[in-house]
């Protein structure tokens, strides 16, 4: 079929539907605002609901609601109003068991998010990404991997661009690669043809109302595929390993401790395909330019995604070239006597800092950590900080849990070398301490273990700050 002719029925059909029916949008999101546009083009009956106040949101957001004629309900009790509507497209931050939509759900109401309707209605191969650490690394790999092979690409969910608006431009020969989180994900009843997950350690833990609830919304990436898809396991996390039992499609495994059958295994520096116990050489990882044992990992995954659609040479050269994504172990600035500055601002667990801090193979860091507390467990931190670290800068929220943990971990054991710890009240403060502490050769890492909120709007403007003081002092 030729690309022009392609005609999407199903989303002819969901469009007629949404003519006249009572919408509620939540979350005057990123992914939300074309939606509102899209429906108001359909004729439907829309009513926002966010809970930010009125002066809080952009005027011409504002404007261009009140031009429409769209109702809408702002501030503290913004869910109030919520009742009697044929569909609900929730953001991410506002859960399915939040009880006005529960409710409206078991009223009649559907109740979805736009990523889960471009699932629903997409042409295209779906690859989706989920995972606690390395997701964003390895979407933006996989869709970079996809182009270079001369598909067109779509890349959403928790990157990219809003994808529902474009689904009519999507064909059965397109792809679309999805970022995932674990709200995103909750309730989700439809799965990737692809899905990938890289891990799952303790996350979200302030939102979610326990670990079993958000390893239920995680698996929910493969729960619904077919046994024809691909479901693509990180081997050496003892609950995505699991997940492979209760999988009912194809199941590949990578691994950076095991010598696997079948699957991607990282050996020795180098990233090995399995098949039946023969291992044939990919790539080495010494060719590659981004950093640590993780991002490897994170290859393996891209590798056994895009196998049946890219040739091999095309994706070794592409991941080859990839210089990485933005505030993940981002190098801001190297001074003349070496001494080396990294923004690792996505960094928001104490997970992803401990391989941010196993991805350098000196112990000569200068640490700085904490941000917003995520009710998180900060005791397996503390052993990594005193084996990499000289100096630990701490702020916000976290500052006294991290510092109690390493502390207790020193007195544990009274061999282990004494380290530094500094607690600051800004960011600006940190960096001018950390420049004092360093010596030749040095490595200061900003990985700060915790989520951003209390000083930041978001991990991304945190280390955007962070690269700009740097450049600015250092």
């Amino acid at each position: 079929m030729h690309i022009l002719e392609y005609e999407n029925k199903k989303l002819e059909e969901f469009n007629n539907y949404l003519k006249g029916r009572k919408v509620a949008v939540i979350g005057l999101g990123v992914s939300n605002i074309p939606l509102i546009s899209y429906l108001h083009d359909l004729k439907s009956e829309v009513t926002v609901f966010d809970n930010k106040e009125i002066d809080q949101i952009d005027n011409g957001l504002i404007n261009q609601i009140i031009n429409y004629g769209m109702n809408f309900s702002f501030g503290k009790d913004y869910l109030k109003k919520l009742e009697g509507f044929d569909i609900i497209f929730r953001s991410p931050s506002c859960l399915p068991i939040v009880p006005e939509l529960v409710k409206e759900a078991e009223r009649g109401a559907i109740i979805t998010t736009e990523v889960e309707m471009v699932l629903e209605l997409t042409p295209s191969k779906v690859i989706g990404v989920t995972g606690s650490d390395g997701k964003t690394t390895t979407t933006t790999l996989i869709s970079k991997v996809l182009e270079a092979g001369g598909h067109k690409v779509f890349l959403g969910g928790n990157i990219g661009f809003p994808l529902f608006t474009k689904i009519s431009e999507m064909t059965p020969e397109d792809f679309v690669v999805l970022e995932l989180s674990s709200f995103q994900l909750m309730n989700m009843k439809i799965s990737p043809t692809i899905s990938v997950i890289t891990n799952i350690t303790p996350n979200h833990l302030n939102i979610h109302s326990s670990m079993e609830e958000y390893v239920e919304a995680k698996q929910n990436i493969f729960l619904h595929q077919e046994p024809e898809d691909l479901v693509i396991l990180n081997y050496d996390n003892e609950i995505t390993r699991e997940c492979g039992k209760i999988a009912k499609s194809r199941v590949v495994y990578f691994s950076s401790k095991e010598k696997l059958e079948n699957g991607y295994i990282v050996d020795n520096d180098k990233i090995k395909y399995c098949q039946n116990g023969l291992r044939s050489h990919i790539l080495d990882t010494k060719n590659i330019i981004l950093r640590g044992k993780h991002n490897a990992e994170n290859i393996c995954a891209v590798l056994a995604a895009t196998k049946e659609f890219v040739n091999q040479e095309t994706a070794i050269k592409t991941i080859s070239e990839f210089r990485g994504v933005e505030h993940r172990i981002e190098l801001v600035k190297e001074t003349e006597n070496r001494v080396k500055w990294y923004n690792d601002s996505a960094s928001s667990s104490p997970t992803r800092t401990i391989v941010g801090l196993n991805s350098f193979s000196r112990r000569n860091i200068i640490l700085i950590a904490g941000g917003y507390d995520k009710n998180l467990d900060y005791a397996p931190l503390a052993k990594p900080v005193l084996d990499n670290c000289k100096e630990l800068i701490l702020i916000g929220q976290t500052a006294d849990k991290i510092k109690n943990a390493v502390e207790k971990e020193m007195q544990k054991d009274t061999t282990s070398k004494k380290l530094g710890i500094h607690k600051c009240d800004s960011l600006l403060e940190t960096i001018e301490l950390a420049k004092t502490l360093t010596n030749k050769g040095d490595v200061v890492l900003f990985s700060p273990a915790s989520a951003s909120f209390d000083m930041f709007k978001n991990f991304a403007d945190r280390g955007n700050q962070f690269k700009e003081l740097v450049n600015k002092i250092v």
